[in-house]
Protein backbone atom coordinates (compact mmCIF):
# COMPACT_ATOMS: atom_id res chain seq x y z
CA UNK A 1 0.00 0.00 0.00
CA UNK A 2 1.58 3.35 -0.98
CA UNK A 3 2.56 5.77 1.79
CA UNK A 4 0.13 8.69 2.13
CA UNK A 5 1.77 12.00 1.34
CA UNK A 6 2.49 14.17 4.34
CA UNK A 7 2.35 17.94 4.56
CA UNK A 8 5.48 19.22 6.31
CA UNK A 9 5.26 22.79 7.63
CA UNK A 10 8.54 24.64 8.22
CA UNK A 11 9.18 28.08 9.69
CA UNK A 12 12.98 27.84 9.91
CA UNK A 13 13.13 31.17 8.11
CA UNK A 14 16.89 31.55 8.45
CA UNK A 15 17.56 28.45 6.34
CA UNK A 16 19.70 29.18 3.31
CA UNK A 17 18.55 28.23 -0.18
CA UNK A 18 20.79 25.16 -0.10
CA UNK A 19 19.17 23.90 3.12
CA UNK A 20 15.67 24.47 1.73
CA UNK A 21 16.55 22.59 -1.45
CA UNK A 22 17.99 19.74 0.62
CA UNK A 23 14.79 19.57 2.68
CA UNK A 24 12.51 19.55 -0.34
CA UNK A 25 14.54 16.90 -2.14
CA UNK A 26 15.02 14.72 0.91
CA UNK A 27 11.35 14.83 1.88
CA UNK A 28 9.98 13.78 -1.52
CA UNK A 29 7.32 12.72 -2.33
CA UNK A 30 5.95 14.62 0.66
CA UNK A 31 4.94 18.28 0.46
CA UNK A 32 7.11 20.87 2.20
CA UNK A 33 5.53 24.25 2.97
CA UNK A 34 7.79 27.09 4.08
CA UNK A 35 5.76 29.53 6.15
CA UNK A 36 7.61 32.59 4.82
CA UNK A 37 7.11 31.64 1.15
CA UNK A 38 3.31 31.61 1.21
CA UNK A 39 1.05 34.53 0.36
CA UNK A 40 -2.40 35.11 1.77
CA UNK A 41 -2.18 32.69 4.69
CA UNK A 42 -0.63 33.19 8.09
CA UNK A 43 1.89 30.74 9.49
CA UNK A 44 -0.72 29.57 12.01
CA UNK A 45 -3.28 28.93 9.26
CA UNK A 46 -0.78 26.87 7.28
CA UNK A 47 0.08 24.88 10.39
CA UNK A 48 -3.52 23.66 10.72
CA UNK A 49 -3.10 21.73 7.45
CA UNK A 50 0.20 20.06 8.40
CA UNK A 51 0.95 16.56 9.58
CA UNK A 52 4.50 17.48 10.61
CA UNK A 53 6.02 20.76 11.85
CA UNK A 54 9.73 21.53 11.59
CA UNK A 55 11.25 24.64 13.13
CA UNK A 56 9.64 26.66 15.92
CA UNK A 57 5.87 26.21 15.56
CA UNK A 58 3.80 28.53 17.79
CA UNK A 59 2.82 26.38 20.79
CA UNK A 60 -0.77 27.63 20.95
CA UNK A 61 -1.26 26.95 17.24
CA UNK A 62 0.28 23.49 17.65
CA UNK A 63 -2.28 22.70 20.35
CA UNK A 64 -5.13 23.64 18.01
CA UNK A 65 -3.71 21.85 14.96
CA UNK A 66 -5.53 18.56 15.33
CA UNK A 67 -3.84 17.04 12.24
CA UNK A 68 -0.34 17.63 13.63
CA UNK A 69 1.25 14.32 14.60
CA UNK A 70 4.90 15.30 15.06
CA UNK A 71 6.73 18.51 16.02
CA UNK A 72 10.48 18.64 15.40
CA UNK A 73 12.31 21.68 16.80
CA UNK A 74 15.36 23.09 15.03
CA UNK A 75 16.89 23.83 18.43
CA UNK A 76 18.10 21.89 21.43
CA UNK A 77 16.13 24.10 23.81
CA UNK A 78 12.41 23.53 24.21
CA UNK A 79 11.47 25.88 27.06
CA UNK A 80 8.54 27.45 25.17
CA UNK A 81 7.07 23.97 24.63
CA UNK A 82 7.54 22.65 28.16
CA UNK A 83 3.87 23.25 28.95
CA UNK A 84 1.36 20.88 30.42
CA UNK A 85 -1.40 21.95 28.01
CA UNK A 86 0.84 21.16 25.04
CA UNK A 87 1.91 17.86 26.55
CA UNK A 88 -1.73 16.93 27.13
CA UNK A 89 -2.80 17.96 23.62
CA UNK A 90 -0.03 15.95 21.96
CA UNK A 91 -0.60 12.93 24.18
CA UNK A 92 -4.34 12.97 23.44
CA UNK A 93 -3.74 12.57 19.71
CA UNK A 94 -0.61 10.40 19.98
CA UNK A 95 1.70 13.14 18.69
CA UNK A 96 5.40 13.54 19.51
CA UNK A 97 7.81 16.41 20.17
CA UNK A 98 11.50 16.03 19.27
CA UNK A 99 14.38 18.49 19.24
CA UNK A 100 17.79 18.83 17.59
CA UNK A 101 20.06 18.02 20.52
CA UNK A 102 22.09 15.64 18.36
CA UNK A 103 22.99 18.52 16.01
CA UNK A 104 24.20 20.82 18.78
CA UNK A 105 25.95 18.41 21.13
CA UNK A 106 29.19 18.40 19.11
CA UNK A 107 29.67 22.18 18.59
CA UNK A 108 28.61 23.01 22.14
CA UNK A 109 30.93 20.40 23.63
CA UNK A 110 33.83 21.59 21.48
CA UNK A 111 33.07 25.21 22.45
CA UNK A 112 33.26 24.30 26.13
CA UNK A 113 36.48 22.32 25.64
CA UNK A 114 38.03 25.26 23.80
CA UNK A 115 37.25 27.63 26.65
CA UNK A 116 38.41 25.22 29.35
CA UNK A 117 41.73 24.70 27.59
CA UNK A 118 42.23 28.36 26.72
CA UNK A 119 41.65 29.45 30.31
CA UNK A 120 43.92 26.71 31.64
CA UNK A 121 46.69 27.78 29.27
CA UNK A 122 46.15 31.52 29.91
CA UNK A 123 45.38 32.30 26.26
CA UNK A 124 43.00 35.23 26.99
CA UNK A 125 45.72 36.84 29.10
CA UNK A 126 48.27 36.50 26.30
CA UNK A 127 45.78 37.93 23.80
CA UNK A 128 45.06 40.90 26.10
CA UNK A 129 48.79 41.52 26.31
CA UNK A 130 49.22 41.37 22.55
CA UNK A 131 46.39 43.85 22.02
CA UNK A 132 47.53 46.06 24.87
CA UNK A 133 50.95 46.73 26.37
CA UNK A 134 52.77 44.07 24.27
CA UNK A 135 54.84 43.17 27.29
CA UNK A 136 56.48 39.78 27.71
CA UNK A 137 55.00 38.48 30.97
CA UNK A 138 56.31 34.99 30.51
CA UNK A 139 57.01 34.29 34.20
CA UNK A 140 53.51 35.27 35.32
CA UNK A 141 51.68 33.49 32.50
CA UNK A 142 53.73 30.31 32.91
CA UNK A 143 53.16 30.31 36.67
CA UNK A 144 49.38 30.72 36.24
CA UNK A 145 49.01 28.09 33.53
CA UNK A 146 47.57 24.83 34.80
CA UNK A 147 46.89 21.30 33.63
CA UNK A 148 43.35 19.96 33.61
CA UNK A 149 44.76 16.57 34.59
CA UNK A 150 43.46 15.48 38.02
CA UNK A 151 41.25 18.55 38.37
CA UNK A 152 37.52 18.09 39.03
CA UNK A 153 34.68 19.25 36.79
CA UNK A 154 31.11 19.31 38.04
CA UNK A 155 28.59 19.14 35.19
CA UNK A 156 25.15 20.56 35.93
CA UNK A 157 22.98 18.55 33.55
CA UNK A 158 23.79 15.36 31.71
CA UNK A 159 22.13 15.51 28.34
CA UNK A 160 23.65 15.12 24.88
CA UNK A 161 26.07 18.05 25.26
CA UNK A 162 27.41 16.87 28.61
CA UNK A 163 27.82 13.30 27.39
CA UNK A 164 29.86 14.45 24.39
CA UNK A 165 31.92 16.79 26.60
CA UNK A 166 32.78 13.82 28.83
CA UNK A 167 34.15 11.98 25.78
CA UNK A 168 36.32 14.98 24.88
CA UNK A 169 37.58 15.52 28.44
CA UNK A 170 38.32 11.92 29.31
CA UNK A 171 41.74 11.74 27.53
CA UNK A 172 42.87 14.75 29.59
CA UNK A 173 42.54 12.86 32.86
CA UNK A 174 40.04 15.23 34.47
CA UNK A 175 37.73 13.92 37.20
CA UNK A 176 34.08 14.38 36.29
CA UNK A 177 30.94 14.45 38.41
CA UNK A 178 27.58 14.83 36.67
CA UNK A 179 24.58 16.23 38.53
CA UNK A 180 21.20 15.51 36.95
CA UNK A 181 17.57 15.49 37.95
CA UNK A 182 17.37 11.71 38.15
CA UNK A 183 20.31 9.30 38.17
CA UNK A 184 19.69 6.45 35.71
CA UNK A 185 22.54 4.25 36.90
CA UNK A 186 24.09 3.77 33.45
CA UNK A 187 26.02 7.05 33.33
CA UNK A 188 29.61 6.88 32.07
CA UNK A 189 30.83 9.06 34.98
CA UNK A 190 29.99 9.47 38.63
CA UNK A 191 26.44 10.81 38.74
CA UNK A 192 24.54 12.47 41.58
CA UNK A 193 21.10 14.00 41.97
CA UNK A 194 20.81 17.75 41.42
CA UNK A 195 19.18 17.93 44.83
CA UNK A 196 22.51 16.81 46.35
CA UNK A 197 24.67 19.30 44.48
CA UNK A 198 25.59 21.33 47.59
CA UNK A 199 27.85 18.49 48.68
CA UNK A 200 29.82 18.59 45.44
CA UNK A 201 30.04 22.32 44.61
CA UNK A 202 32.98 22.85 47.03
CA UNK A 203 34.96 20.03 45.34
CA UNK A 204 34.90 21.43 41.82
CA UNK A 205 37.68 23.28 40.02
CA UNK A 206 35.25 23.77 37.10
CA UNK A 207 31.46 24.10 37.26
CA UNK A 208 29.92 23.55 33.83
CA UNK A 209 26.30 24.67 33.71
CA UNK A 210 24.22 23.12 30.91
CA UNK A 211 20.84 23.41 32.63
CA UNK A 212 17.80 24.41 30.55
CA UNK A 213 15.49 27.26 31.49
CA UNK A 214 12.72 26.05 33.77
CA UNK A 215 10.99 27.15 36.96
CA UNK A 216 13.06 24.56 38.84
CA UNK A 217 16.39 25.84 37.43
CA UNK A 218 15.90 29.60 37.79
CA UNK A 219 18.95 30.97 39.62
CA UNK A 220 20.11 27.42 40.32
CA UNK A 221 23.58 28.88 40.80
CA UNK A 222 22.43 31.40 43.38
CA UNK A 223 24.28 33.45 45.97
CA UNK A 224 24.24 30.58 48.49
CA UNK A 225 25.73 28.01 46.12
CA UNK A 226 28.22 30.49 44.66
CA UNK A 227 29.41 31.33 48.18
CA UNK A 228 30.14 27.63 48.74
CA UNK A 229 32.43 27.13 45.74
CA UNK A 230 36.11 26.37 46.06
CA UNK A 231 38.16 29.56 45.85
CA UNK A 232 39.56 29.81 42.34
CA UNK A 233 36.75 27.87 40.65
CA UNK A 234 35.93 28.61 37.01
CA UNK A 235 32.27 28.72 36.02
CA UNK A 236 30.95 28.08 32.51
CA UNK A 237 27.38 28.59 31.32
CA UNK A 238 26.04 27.40 27.99
CA UNK A 239 22.64 26.43 29.42
CA UNK A 240 20.46 29.50 29.89
CA UNK A 241 21.18 32.86 31.46
CA UNK A 242 18.26 32.52 33.87
CA UNK A 243 19.98 29.61 35.64
CA UNK A 244 22.66 31.86 37.19
CA UNK A 245 22.13 34.68 39.68
CA UNK A 246 24.33 37.13 37.81
CA UNK A 247 24.71 39.73 40.56
CA UNK A 248 26.07 37.02 42.85
CA UNK A 249 28.40 35.81 40.10
CA UNK A 250 29.77 39.32 39.65
CA UNK A 251 30.42 39.56 43.41
CA UNK A 252 32.26 36.24 43.25
CA UNK A 253 34.43 37.47 40.38
CA UNK A 254 35.19 40.76 42.13
CA UNK A 255 36.19 39.00 45.35
CA UNK A 256 38.31 36.39 43.56
CA UNK A 257 36.26 33.52 44.99
CA UNK A 258 35.40 32.78 41.35
CA UNK A 259 38.60 32.96 39.32
CA UNK A 260 36.86 33.32 35.96
CA UNK A 261 33.53 32.89 34.26
CA UNK A 262 32.79 31.98 30.67
CA UNK A 263 29.24 32.83 29.61
CA UNK A 264 27.71 31.95 26.26
CA UNK A 265 24.26 32.80 27.61
CA UNK A 266 23.13 35.74 29.73
CA UNK A 267 20.01 37.40 31.07
CA UNK A 268 18.93 39.34 29.07
CA UNK A 269 20.07 38.58 25.52
CA UNK A 270 21.46 40.52 23.80
CA UNK A 271 23.39 41.79 26.79
CA UNK A 272 23.15 45.63 26.93
CA UNK A 273 26.48 47.43 26.38
CA UNK A 274 26.34 48.98 29.85
CA UNK A 275 25.63 45.72 31.68
CA UNK A 276 28.14 45.09 34.52
CA UNK A 277 28.96 41.59 33.25
CA UNK A 278 30.93 43.14 30.37
CA UNK A 279 33.39 44.75 32.78
CA UNK A 280 33.40 42.11 35.53
CA UNK A 281 36.94 40.81 36.14
CA UNK A 282 37.86 37.68 34.20
CA UNK A 283 34.38 37.36 32.72
CA UNK A 284 34.51 36.13 29.13
CA UNK A 285 31.36 36.37 27.02
CA UNK A 286 30.39 34.90 23.68
CA UNK A 287 27.04 35.95 22.12
CA UNK A 288 25.14 32.64 22.35
CA UNK A 289 27.29 31.09 19.64
CA UNK A 290 28.33 27.79 21.24
CA UNK A 291 26.06 25.79 18.96
CA UNK A 292 26.90 27.70 15.80
CA UNK A 293 28.79 26.14 12.89
CA UNK A 294 29.18 26.81 9.18
CA UNK A 295 26.88 24.02 7.93
CA UNK A 296 24.37 24.31 10.77
CA UNK A 297 21.26 24.56 8.55
CA UNK A 298 22.23 21.55 6.46
CA UNK A 299 22.95 19.44 9.55
CA UNK A 300 19.57 20.42 11.01
CA UNK A 301 17.84 19.35 7.79
CA UNK A 302 19.71 16.03 7.64
CA UNK A 303 18.81 15.32 11.26
CA UNK A 304 15.15 16.05 10.50
CA UNK A 305 15.21 13.84 7.40
CA UNK A 306 16.70 10.94 9.36
CA UNK A 307 13.87 11.30 11.86
CA UNK A 308 11.35 11.66 9.04
CA UNK A 309 12.38 8.24 7.73
CA UNK A 310 11.90 6.85 11.22
CA UNK A 311 8.52 8.56 11.53
CA UNK A 312 7.31 7.09 8.23
CA UNK A 313 8.59 3.64 9.22
CA UNK A 314 6.92 3.95 12.65
CA UNK A 315 10.29 3.59 14.38
CA UNK A 316 11.41 5.38 17.59
CA UNK A 317 12.42 8.99 16.92
CA UNK A 318 15.82 10.40 17.92
CA UNK A 319 15.94 13.25 20.46
CA UNK A 320 12.41 12.66 21.69
CA UNK A 321 11.33 15.16 24.34
CA UNK A 322 7.82 13.81 24.94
Amino acid sequence: MPQAKLTIWCNANNFAHSARSLLRAGAEPHRVVFADEQDGQSAEQLLTEADVAFGQPPPDAAIKSSALRWLHLNSAGYTAYDRQDLRDALAKRGATLTNSSSVYSEPCAQHLLAMMLSLARQLPQSLDEQRGARAWSDDQIRANSVLLTDQTALLLGFGAIARRLVELLRPLGINIIAARRRVAGDESVRAVELSEVESYVPLADHIVNILPAHESTKHFLDARRLAAVKRGVIIYNIGRGTTVEQTALIRGLESGQVAAAYLDVTEPEPLPPDHPLWSAPNCLITPHTAGGHANESERLVRHFLENLNRFIANEPLVDRVF
